[in-house]
């Protein structure tokens, strides 16, 4: 039979274990490394029907290099090369996910090297190959038939880049020392910064958090065997979880113990149990169907920008350590590690969930601090909760500290000191001491009104995202939920969620929020919050591309099921909805229609509606502005997404790193923007609300009140430090003095308003 015949059936692709068995022969073999992605490749190309087979691997500088080969020019191997993000095989480990291609040629972003002699070669697949859900290489194959290869043949060449990855990391093909910086200063004291995660002061010992048990089997002959092995581990792990929320230290109702209920609903998530099951029947271990499935997931979610989507990711990969710590046969009966760990832990990690903070004596854990991390992360909850200090984002960290380093944790300043002097030490113990009375005026400021110094009222709101931040609702004191981010629920499922399934969450939204109000952002998806289920092509420019109403207007079924969904959980209570990222008016006209036909049709149906129906647009696009008279007439409420809208009105990305520092938020144009919006919303009497980031740090609120805006709603770690500066600011005052400077030609009023704030006493 022909190649190019016997490719669009596909055979050879049937039995991945017969493959997967032949491969684990070229990984036991004594061969060199070289020799043995040689022998694989070949191996590959020969049972998947593919002329071609061929492995890039990362090297330092985000290069792609062509390691080993069979089908194309032997003498491209190590002169081949690529950028991430060039050709097909750069775009492949840039968005970490296959990519299939009846004809590599015609697509955009090909790159033609002379040197492999692929040009009579027309279709490709490549595979990220993946490790600690991080790329380190391509696996690819082609064919010279415009060949269409299935979802099963996709799956294949993913549990075969499963394998390379371990063949990699076992050989070492690329050495440690090459990806990373060297640092020639590591014993010298140094200080880093980052965020705070949860205040306090905190000194000790440097403990590094290493969870990744190692893998000694990838391949197994024996499905039956390695799933009964699979349901032990889970057994066994879902009993300890449940032994770990008895811990009588957490009984205590809140937050942190909503955080330790969902973690748990996690572990018992079908979707992810399935999908650990699907790999085990392709021939892999347990271990490493574990692992397979945890790098897939931390690779899609590290795509996303928004920090409290990526911080959903740290409670997978917290699950699937623990469970392929249980499915290791030397798993420890008792925590023998951490027993001669020291007294005063400063556990130092990339990231952890909540469960992983519990394992440690939280007796002897004097603070964490994370390469990663947010503030609305599951493991800052739970560490707010036992009163550890924790800093996030610490760039540079573990390439930094060394075990048993000496390190203090400013964790009010989200500074970290390395291996201070005795002297620095000594002055720090100081602090620490008054640690206790700080956290007791905290305490206080929760009780009290959020009312000026000349009596303003202010409307503080949270913005939440998932069930188990809805806690902090009533925490807090705030007085609603400014913003519901609906599209998060979509983002952590392998499928479009039903209208039940979405009603029974938003109902219980309602229920959590108990009375207090709560505005729902319709679907907010697109451009680096994509549904992976949906496979739309990629906007060369996605801030500005295809994204939240625009998808909700061309897939107007999508947009109605979610209105069905909250008409059915709303149930005779206050429903508000907004509508993100309208441009202009006729869009906001065009998208309550479509909410007026589900109110009507949930009518005709004898179900009970909302008592009242309130319906917002966000101002996000500069445009809109323009259009403000004729948005107050039709719109119930407006709601200001502070984040887009400047990185809009100066036509810069916020996620370009270049441009992060060039514009501010408080410069002349973006304040005379925000009051021009203010005095248009107070005199049609409409409600006005921000919600972007600008609302959640203490300057720029101060600004925002300062221009007329009288409701707020930001995250909850923002609450108490907001609250406490709009108690001490005389808003009149500020008014006054923003009319003299707003129309000024300065870069940033910044400065200036710090000025005002140290002048006039406020607390900052």
């Amino acid at each position: 039979m022909p190649v190019g015949a016997a490719a669009e059936r596909g055979p050879g692709w049937s039995d991945t274990r017969l493959l997967l068995r032949r491969l684990r022969e070229v990984m036991g073999s004594e061969a060199e490394g070289e020799a043995r992605l040689n022998q694989m490749v070949r191996l590959v190309a020969n049972n998947m029907v593919a002329e071609v087979c061929s492995v890039y691997l990362r090297r330092a500088g985000d290069v792609l290099e062509l390691f080993a080969t069979h089908g194309l020019n032997p003498d491209a191997v190590h002169r081949t090369r690529l950028r991430v993000g060039e050709g097909v095989i750069g775009d492949v480990a840039l968005q970490a996910k296959a990519l299939a291609l009846s004809d590599a040629r015609a697509h955009p972003d090909f790159a033609y090297r002379p040197e492999t002699g692929e040009e009579e070669f027309h279709s490709m697949l490549g595979v990220p190959v993946l490790r600690g859900g991080k790329v380190i290489g391509v696996l690819a194959v082609q064919n010279r038939t415009q060949r269409h290869y299935t979802e099963d043949e996709i799956e294949t060449l993913q549990t075969i880049a499963m394998v390379t990855a371990e063949l990699v990391n076992q050989r070492g093909f690329i050495s440690a020392e090459e990806m990373r910086l060297a640092d020639s200063d590591s014993v010298l004291p140094a200080r880093l910064t980052g965020i705070k995660l949860n205040g306090g002061p905190a000194i000790g010992q440097a403990v590094l958090h290493q969870p990744r048990p190692v893998i000694r089997e990838v391949i197994s002959d024996d499905v039956q065997l390695e799933q009964e092995r699979l349901k032990s581990a889970l057994s066994r792990m879902h009993t300890a979880l449940d032994t770990m929320l008895e811990d009588t230290a957490l009984q205590d109702q809140g937050e942190h113990r909503d955080v330790l209920e969902t973690y748990r609903l996690i572990a018992a998530d079908r979707g992810w149990l399935k999908r650990i099951l699907e790999a085990t029947k392709g021939g892999l271990t347990a271990e490493a169907a574990v692992l397979k499935v945890q790098d897939e997931t931390k690779a899609r979610l590290r795509q996303l920008n928004d920090p409290f989507l990526r911080e959903r990711m740290t409670d997978f990969t917290d699950l699937a350590n623990r469970l392929l710590q249980h499915l290791s046969e030397d798993y420890p009966d008792d925590d023998s590690d951490l027993a001669e760990a020291p007294d005063d832990m400063i556990v130092i990690a990339q990231s952890m969930g909540p469960a992983e903070l519990l394992d440690y004596d939280r007796e002897r854990v004097r603070a964490v601090v994370l390469e990663e991390g947010s503030p609305t992360s599951h493991v800052a909850i739970v560490a707010r909760a036992l009163d550890i200090p924790v800093v996030g984002r610490v760039k540079g960290l573990l390439a930094q500290v060394e075990p048993g380093d000496t390190i203090i944790v400013d964790g009010d300043h989200a500074q970290v000191f390395l291996r201070p002097g005795e002297d620095v030490q000594a002055g720090f113990r100081d602090t620490i001491q008054g640690s206790e009375a700080r956290a007791e005026i905290r305490a206080a400021m929760r009780e009290l009104p959020a009312v000026t110094a000349d009596g303003v009222e202010i409307s503080m709101n949270l913005n939440v995202g998932l069930l188990v931040d809805m806690a902090a609702l009533h925490e807090t004191g705030a007085d609603g939920v400014g913003l519901y981010r609906t599209e998060i629920p979509f983002m952590v499922r392998s499928a479009f969620p039903g209208v039940n399934e979405q009603a029974e969450l938003y109902e219980r939204v309602f229920d959590l929020a108990d009375d207090k109000p709560v505005v729902f952002r319709t679907l907010d998806i697109g451009g680096d919050k994509a549904l992976p289920y949906l496979n739309e092509p990629r906007d060369e420019n996605p801030a500005m591309g295809w994204r939240a109403i625009r998808i909700g207007m061309d897939r107007p079924a999508m947009l109605r099921q979610q209105m069905r969904a909250l008409i059915r959980a709303a149930r005779g209570r206050a429903l508000h909805i907004l509508f993100p990222m309208i441009s202009e008016v006729a869009e906001f006209i065009t998208a309550r229609r479509l909410l007026d036909i589900e109110l009507a049709r949930a009518a005709d149906s004898d179900r009970e509606v909302p008592e009242v129906v309130k319906v917002g647009a966000m101002l996000e696009v500069p445009a809109l502005i323009w259009q403000l008279p004729a948005l107050t007439r039709e719109a119930d409420f407006i709601s200001v997404g502070s984040n887009d809208l400047v990185q809009f009105l100066y036509a810069s990305d916020r996620g370009n790193p270049r441009l992060a520092q060039r514009y501010d938020a408080l410069s002349p144009p973006v304040l005379t923007m925000l009051r021009t919006v203010a005095d248009g919303c107070t005199d049609t009497g409409t409600p006005l609300t921000v919600c972007g980031e600008m609302a959640g740090t203490p300057l720029e609120a101060m600004a925002l009140l300062g221009l007329g805006f009288r409701r707020l709603s930001m995250s909850a770690p923002a609450i108490e430090p907001v609250k406490a500066m709009l108690r001490s600011l005389d808003v009149a005052a500020l008014q006054s003095y923003l009319a003299q400077v707003v129309g000024s030609s300065d870069h940033s009023l910044r400065n200036k308003l710090r000025d005002f704030a140290r002048d006039h006493h406020v607390a900052l």
